[in-house]
């Protein structure tokens, strides 16, 4: 029993990364402990982030430099959820993909079929190397009716200097041009919460969402019934919080504070 009965039937912690667990390259104070503290109880945890720019190995290492060392299957990106959607309800349609080398390697790795020229679906990822012509093709698919999914809706990812257009700016673009607007993944949409399930055998009520974004992490929870915990490390605080309609189902001001929870 945890002694807070919130997370007494919780098996998986899903743990945002930058923000939560750490901030830009530096990891946040007593995030590993809270890793120690989630095995001694006898639950589990995985990483998770919408940074479709980003693959397994990238996310990994990063962790690793900041002393955490983890398997592949421990960390969960917005694409996964965009492949595994793909490679189950599309089974054998034809992809343009907007995403940079690692996303279209990480599609091309899972059987996925791409093209440059009449797609069956156009997929938008966080696309770092997007150009002129790959977005005039986009349009010009888009505006024929293809189907259109993106791979998670946040409108900028935070770097050491501020921040970088990221997948939700891009989807405004291509709406502005188009009218068009994307079946999306990631968080805070019911698929992430359906692959979850799936990849570790759990039921939704078995899950606990960990953040510092409310549209995300904390969206994901109102949205479709799971327990989540804001963490007031990142991009949220106490204040902005408080105004808001969306709400977490525990709020605590650290990984480590959320420990003691446990």
């Amino acid at each position: 029993m945890a002694k807070n009965p919130i997370f007494d039937k919780i098996k998986y912690f899903i743990l945002d990364m930058d923000g939560t667990f750490y901030l830009g390259n530096n990891i946040i104070d007593g995030s590993l402990d809270f890793l120690e503290k989630v095995k001694a109880v006898g639950k589990d945890f995985c990483f998770f982030t919408n940074n479709s720019s980003n693959n397994t190995e990238v996310c990994r290492n990063k962790l690793h430099n900041m002393g955490c060392d983890v398997d592949d299957g421990k960390i969960v990106i917005s694409s996964h959820i965009t492949i595994d959607y793909l490679n189950t309800c599309c089974k054998g349609q034809s992809v343009f993909l907007m995403g940079n080398e690692r996303l279209t390697r990480d599609f091309e790795n899972a059987g996925i079929k791409l093209v440059d020229e009449n797609p069956d679906i156009v997929v938008l990822g966080f696309d770092t190397t997007l150009t002129y012509e790959k977005m005039n093709k986009a349009c010009r698919y888009l505006a024929e009716g293809k189907r259109y999914i993106a791979t998670h809706p946040d409108f900028n990812c935070p770097t050491a200097d501020g921040f970088m257009v990221d997948t939700g700016s891009m989807m405004a673009m291509f709406k502005a041009s188009t009218g068009r607007t994307p079946e999306v993944m990631g968080k805070p949409y019911a698929t992430t919460v359906e692959y979850l399930e799936k990849k570790l055998n759990c039921t939704k009520e078995e899950l606990c969402f960990v953040g510092d974004r409310l549209e995300t992490d904390i969206a994901i929870g109102m949205k479709n019934g799971v327990t989540s915990v804001l963490v007031l490390t990142g991009v949220t605080d106490l204040e902005s919080y408080e105004k808001s309609d969306i709400k977490a189902t525990f709020v605590a001001k650290s990984l480590k504070a959320l420990g003691e929870e446990l």
